[in-house]
């Protein structure tokens, strides 16, 4: 593979104990014992080299043809890093308090968007790791690369499923795309990006929103320019 280029990926990640802390394969998942309903499964659409993985899997790309499979191992760098002391803090109980929480070890707290777990709590003190729970661990990935994908429509697609967004019908025509989405402006943006920088022949990004008179019996839709790059 080469950077730039845009592929559907499989994989399993184990930590040095052997659990299997992600994967992307249903099947694998209910063999294990791990399936989760609310996951949704399947193989992975990246763009190689744009940081779509941790910076040891997209070294490993660069490395792989469509069909060939790795087993590698990453070193905490050139996965979710090193832990850093800095990032264990204590918290107020009365904070907690206030927020209607009862604080208690292994618990996943949320902090203006910034998530910790809580690692102990004694008097009116509580300590909470605001560390990634993959930092500071050796990990062992399997690999492998499934598809390459390669009509700009279906790039498009690509770049909106790394994102949670499924059934675009993208139209390209004169350098411009045109899809109908309904998202927040920071992801608009992060997507318009990635498609202009990696996609060929696409200059311009059009985000099409469509509303319906629910409560008209002209059943007439209509829809404006939201978003455009």
């Amino acid at each position: 593979m080469q950077k730039g280029d845009f592929v559907k990926v499989s994989y399993v990640g184990r930590l040095e104990s052997g659990e299997i802390f992600d994967l992307t394969d249903v099947e694998t998942a209910k063999k294990e014992g791990i399936y989760n309903s609310r996951i949704a499964y399947g193989d992975l659409p990246v763009i190689v080299g744009a940081k779509f993985l941790i910076k040891g899997l997209d070294d490993t790309l660069l490395s792989l043809n469509v069909g060939e499979r790795k087993d590698v191992e990453i070193k905490p760098e050139d996965g979710f890093g090193e832990r850093d002391a800095k990032l264990v803090r204590t918290v107020p109980r009365k904070f907690f308090r206030d927020q209607k929480v009862e604080p208690r070890q292994g618990l996943i707290v949320d902090f203006g968007g910034t998530k910790g777990r809580i690692q102990s709590v004694g008097g009116g003190r509580v300590m909470v790791d605001f560390n990634n729970p993959l930092s500071g661990h050796i990990l062992k990935y399997t690999l492998e690369v499934k598809e390459k994908i390669e009509k700009p429509e279906d790039q498009v697609k690509a770049v909106f499923e790394f994102f949670g967004v499924r059934d675009i019908e993208p139209k390209i025509e004169g350098g411009k795309l045109s899809v109908n989405a309904r998202l927040p402006a920071q992801i608009k943006d992060k997507i318009s990006s990635l498609i202009i920088e990696h996609i060929k022949g696409i200059e311009n990004v059009d985000f099409i929103e469509s509303y319906g008179k629910k409560d008209s019996h002209e059943g007439h839709d209509h829809s404006a320019h939201e978003h455009s790059h």
